[in-house]
């Protein structure tokens, strides 16, 4: 078989999948871990530097801030590469470069907005937070650096997943490699050496950020092996195009904001239950927090093969090669069930190091590593989940990914964590805090049951155009499948 050149995306639709798929994926699930360590650096170091859990807290209650800042360049990083993968199957690369153009536009935009509204509606954005008291100015200290340096963060992880889309998931993950290591240097500076606190912490973040996001810029706009550049002139803002931007990356803006809206809820539950509990509640925004901060983190290499597989699918469903679709997306579900094995197994037979990661010690890390092992119960399942709803963004079905995105967390989630806990606590003869820990596993099973049905009939519509039954993809208006 004659490969094309390994510098060229065109390869995606000849080289062999596995080949793809682990070239890909691996980068990207390395890159996934790196940048979830942004949040879990934060909470280390912290943790280490103040041990009375309050740096901790600050970073759990500002987890809703930090997770609708993914957000941003999730909505117009992932919709853009996405919709430029179609294009590039489709053979209209002159095009990508003004899909490139646009997205970058809209992630200047959308961090120009978030630094602002950052100092205008702090003080309510706390209280929705449920911030206590004692911890409310250093909270405030951490949520507005963090917004106001949002730019790097949009850039540099926006427009990352163009990377991928170029031919180059090695350059991606040194990136964002390289981003994470930096935070670690200025953390370690700045928090422990300087003793500057959870300031320091969110500055030591934005460095960080920063250092990844230079190079990525750099290889699109200087680099003569880039197979598309970012060009002033394609900067200029075209509604239509950004409008598909928008569409292909609202399943993973949605998710976000469904997961700000869960992680709100979340304090609220456990600040509630953490007060009738013998731990109270700054100790069960720690431990908890610790404990869904893990998953998270567990979650990463499964959203990461996603990302590795998205242009591949996206190329393929371009170039109208139904069969490596199909082969492509049920490699990718095997490598996600298998990775999420692999993470259910090491959550069950060592939590403790997971926790211990996270400088908590005592009462505080045995309680988070009960919630640890409570949490993971069904991780093997949610690498299906995942894959199989991503595979509707990578395809160009917005509103199906959108609608799968959003299952777990706002159709099962949400409602298990505001109902269920004393009714878990009643059938597992355990307080209501762990009632709260419960829901996680059970909205994931949930979840998975959800996404079977679509999975299934996407694979018969895929056979059916294989096969020559069906002969045409519906399209919307704005070019991208409905």
């Amino acid at each position: 078989m004659k490969f094309s050149d390994s510098s060229s995306p065109d390869r995606m639709g000849t080289d062999p999948l596995w080949k793809l798929l682990l070239e890909f994926s691996i980068p990207a699930i390395i890159m996934m871990v790196f940048n979830m360590l942004y949040s879990v650096v934060d909470t280390a170091f912290l943790g280490w530097a103040l041990p009375d859990g309050s740096g901790v807290a600050v970073v759990t209650l500002a987890q809703p801030v930090m997770t609708i800042l993914m957000a941003f360049p999730m909505l117009a990083g992932q919709g853009g590469s996405a919709l430029g993968a179609i294009q590039l199957g489709r053979g209209d690369k002159p095009i990508v470069e003004r899909t490139l153009g646009n997205t970058t536009f809209l992630l200047i935009t959308m961090a120009a907005v978030v630094a602002v509204i950052a100092f205008i509606f702090i003080d309510p954005l706390l209280t929705l937070l449920a911030t206590p008291a004692d911890i409310w100015d250093q909270t405030r200290i951490f949520v507005q650096i963090i917004c106001v340096g949002s730019v790097f963060q949009c850039l540099g992880m926006g427009l990352n997943n163009f990377l991928r889309v170029a031919g180059k998931p090695n350059l991606s993950l040194a990136t964002s490699v390289l981003g994470t290591v930096m935070c670690i240097v200025f953390n370690y500076l700045l928090v422990i050496l300087l003793g500057w606190g959870v300031a320091g912490s969110a500055i030591a973040t934005l460095l960080g950020m920063c250092c990844g996001m230079v190079p990525v810029i750099w290889y699109f706009v200087a680099a003569k092996a880039a197979p598309f550049h970012l060009r002033l002139s394609c900067c200029r803002p075209e509604l239509r195009l950004m409008g598909q931007i928008c569409m292909l990356g609202l399943a993973s803006f949605a998710m976000q904001c469904a997961q700000v809206v869960t992680s709100l809820i979340f304090n609220e539950v456990v600040t509630k239950y953490g007060a009738m509990d013998a731990i109270g509640e700054t100790g069960a925004l720690a431990a908890v927090g610790v404990a869904f901060r893990s998953m998270m983190v567990t979650f990463c290499p499964l959203i990461g093969i996603t990302m590795g597989a998205q242009p591949i699918i996206g190329y393929n469903y371009g170039a109208r090669n139904w069969q490596r679709v199909l082969d492509i997306f049920k490699m990718a579900t095997w490598l996600g069930i298998g990775l999420g094995a692999f993470f259910f197994a090491f959550c069950h037979l060592a939590p403790e190091v997971i926790v211990s990661l996270f400088g908590l010690n005592g009462k505080l890390a045995d309680y988070a590593a009960n919630c640890v092992v409570i949490m993971s119960a069904f991780l093997p399942l949610v690498g299906f989940q995942i894959v199989g709803s991503n595979y509707f963004q990578a395809s160009g079905q917005p509103i199906k990914a959108a609608v799968l995105g959003l299952t777990r967390q706002v159709l099962f989630l949400i409602p298990l964590y505001m109902f269920a806990p004393p009714i878990f606590a009643s059938w597992f003869g355990y307080s209501e805090l762990l009632g709260v820990v419960t829901c996680v596993p059970a909205a994931d099973i949930l979840s998975v049951a959800f996404t079977a049905g679509f999975v299934a009939y996407e694979v018969k519509k895929l056979r059916d155009l294989r096969d020559g039954r069906r002969t045409e993809v519906s399209r919307s208006k704005t070019g991208v499948e409905v």
